[in-house]
């Protein structure tokens, strides 16, 4: 990304080591990937053993973490899309 007068701290906070478009969309959905796995699945599916192995978080203080990050990233990704702050070469 590139910094400009105008970039927010926020936006710069939240994307100041991603250079392209392709990365933050990668750092939004894995924080959409990692959200949804904040969920303790465990008190649904109490029957199920693997769930219990596979899904170790038992309370809601991860997902309530995630959430505000992942809608961070991705208000950032959008700030930077209508302003035109992407590097133009790509690796």
């Amino acid at each position: 990304m590139q910094k400009t007068p105008n970039t927010p701290l926020w936006v710069f906070l939240a994307l100041s080591s991603i250079e392209t478009r392709r990365g933050a969309l990668w750092l939004v959905w894995s924080s959409l990937l990692f959200t949804l796995y904040c969920v303790p699945w465990g008190h649904y599916f109490q029957g199920s053993a693997w769930v219990a192995t596979m899904f170790l978080i038992k309370d809601w203080e991860w997902f309530a973490m995630m959430v505000p990050m992942t809608l961070w990233y991705w208000m950032s990704m959008r700030w930077v899309d209508k302003n035109g702050g992407w590097n133009t070469v790509s690796v």
